[in-house]
């Protein structure tokens, strides 16, 4: 993250109205001396996020967000410090300074790489439209059903075969050639990254160029079919999603997203109005565009990959990914050889539509692919492969999504839910007294939270956690009644007196036990995850109180005060 003074810094958000930025992105309506809108931090029907005129930030009296314009380019765009910095001192015409010595200091800014990649992109458009070579590519986009009004839409151009152009175009435009190859526009040796290619320029959630794509369109021409621009400040590969400054929008207002693999497949699929769509770079899409587009809070993604052997191998690993975090995946089948550009163009984009809504479901798709390269008609067959997609969904970190898919692939691989180990505990300890009621307990989330925390404390040698934990935890800050008697109970040094539930619940827990070499980790983890609950609840009990309108306005700026205090101090726990 780039070093920025503390003056300059100071300096920029003097200048900055909060109001305009946020317009940019929110629809708000000027009331007196206040501006209205709806919340884009949660859903809501009636106006609750404001802005008052001359002030600095934004607050919302619905879910409580509140931050001035850096941090709602942070949040809500979901640009990086550094970015969102250097986006606004742009905007407001503010130099910024970085503290001299400093990595970042060195480096070129990015408002003048952002400005060498819009010139390229005017210089790359020009030779599309105005040129014989670009005519002729013009010509192949036409009869990939790309018209004129398509090709403007999303600025495509043509890098030409003679070099040299560009660069006299940049150096005619000032931009030094350090600038040129930090931008990726130039490599190394001073040659062009780009020839003889159709240029689809890859933008960032605000629109601004920071990279292309170039597809060839003769087979003679070197390299791959397509090339991308190299990593740069702007450009990563592992993050940057093609097409999200169309698709952001709906995506963080749906919570679902189609994702495609190659670019003409995302531009014709936005422009036939899912402009909800997305694309890696080719089928590398990895960890990095998953965390992307949890943060825009994802709940449903679509996989529509081509239909190849590529395409399929691929559907199933990015399916993982996603599935492995909680988020239901669902693959969109086509005709086998085709993408759905060639789909959508064969069939029409209503047809393509009943197949995103006949979508198999991630687990269907995956149990079906590896039948076909399994004999499942023998017994070993069948048995090699619900152990390889157990063994694969055991790996998932949804605990909830773990055990729905083991039952789900019990009932696609018709075997007894037992032989992938539905519910399977780890094996009881002969010492712990069992009763009638051992696992019948109702296992709501408090529960089962703060029973993991409890199976430290009871089922340790370490003798250190009781005392510890007394002084982060009281018995209210127990939510279930069993675990808070248990609790109680502990604190007393006595169990002898437990309700028949409570035992049963203490037995429950004696089934899976905790490594002592990762009590300590198991302990700090536990007891952060229940602070960390009864922490977000005080500040959801707060946000009901302001939204109740049971309060005066200066009972609910007094709320305010509170909810941003506690929301400036999260619980962390301390090594002791």
């Amino acid at each position: 993250m780039a070093l920025f003074t503390k003056e300059s810094l100071e300096r920029l958000r003097d200048r900055i109205d909060i109001a305009e930025v946020i317009a940019s992105h929110v629809e708000m309506k000027k009331s007196g001396a206040t501006y209205k809108g709806l919340c884009p931090f949660h859903d809501e029907k009636t106006p609750s996020f404001m802005i008052h005129q001359g002030d600095k930030h934004y607050h919302c009296f619905g879910c409580g967000a509140h931050g001035d314009a850096i941090q709602f380019l942070t949040q809500h765009v979901r640009l990086s410090f550094s970015d969102a910095v250097e986006s606004l001192a742009e905007r407001f015409q503010v130099k910024l300074e970085k503290i001299e010595g400093t990595e970042e200091s060195k480096g070129t800014p990015k408002a003048e790489l952002r400005r060498a990649l819009d010139l390229a992109k005017q210089f790359y458009q020009f030779h599309l439209h105005s040129t014989p070579e670009g005519k002729k590519a013009l010509a192949y986009l036409k009869d990939r059903g790309m018209d004129l009004a398509f090709v403007e839409a999303f600025d495509l151009g043509w890098a030409p075969s003679t070099g040299g152009l560009l660069k006299r175009w940049l150096y005619h435009n000032k931009v030094m050639p350090q600038v040129m190859q930090e931008a990726g526009l130039v490599n190394r040796g001073d040659r062009e990254f780009f020839s003889e290619r159709i240029l689809f320029p890859i933008k960032d959630y605000q629109g601004h160029t920071i990279g292309f794509s170039g597809r060839k369109i003769r087979e003679e021409v070197f390299g791959g079919k397509y090339i991308n621009t190299s990593e740069t400040p702007l450009f990563k590969k592992s993050k940057v999603l093609f097409g999200i400054d169309r698709s952001r929008k709906r995506i963080a207002k749906e919570r679902r997203v189609l994702v495609v693999e190659g670019q003409i497949d995302c531009l014709k699929l936005i422009h036939a109005g899912l402009d909800l769509t997305v694309a890696g770079q080719g089928t590398a899409f990895g960890e990095g565009h998953v965390k992307e587009l949890l943060a825009l809070g994802v709940k449903q993604v679509f996989l529509a990959l081509d239909s190849d052997q590529a395409g399929i191998d691929a559907a199933i690993k990015i399916g993982d990914l996603f599935q492995k975090v909680g988020v239901e995946v669902r693959v969109v089948e086509l005709p086998f050889g085709e993408d759905p550009d060639q789909f959508v163009q064969r069939e029409g984009i209503e047809a393509f539509l009943k197949r995103v809504e006949a979508s198999t479901h991630y687990l269907s798709y995956l149990v079906k692919e590896v039948k076909k390269t399994t004999e499942i008609d023998s017994a070993a067959g069948k048995a090699a492969m619900v152990n390889e997609i157990a063994t694969q969904i055991k790996k998932w970190e949804d605990p909830i999504m773990v055990h729905e898919s083991l039952r789900q692939l019990a009932k696609l691989a018709q075997v007894p839910e037992s032989f992938v180990c539905v519910g399977e505990l780890a094996p009881r300890s002969p010492l712990i007294r069992t009763t009638s009621l051992a696992g019948k307990f109702d296992k709501n989330p408090d529960q089962l939270l703060e029973g993991e925390f409890l199976r430290t404390l009871v089922y340790s040698s370490k003798g250190h956690f009781m005392a510890r934990c007394q002084e982060w935890l009281k018995p209210e800050d127990f939510h279930a009644a069993r675990t808070q008697e248990i609790f109680q109970a502990l604190l007393k040094r006595d169990l002898s007196g437990l309700s028949p539930e409570s035992q049963a619940l203490l037995d429950e827990l004696s089934k899976k036990s905790v490594p002592e070499a990762k009590a300590e980790a198991h302990f700090k983890e536990t007891l952060q995850k229940i602070l960390d609950r009864n922490w977000l609840r005080k500040r959801e009990e707060i946000k009901v109180k302001i939204q109740s309108n049971r309060y005066s306005e200066e009972e609910v700026i007094e709320l305010v005060k509170q909810f941003d205090q506690l929301k400036q101090t999260p619980p962390k726990v301390i090594d002791g």
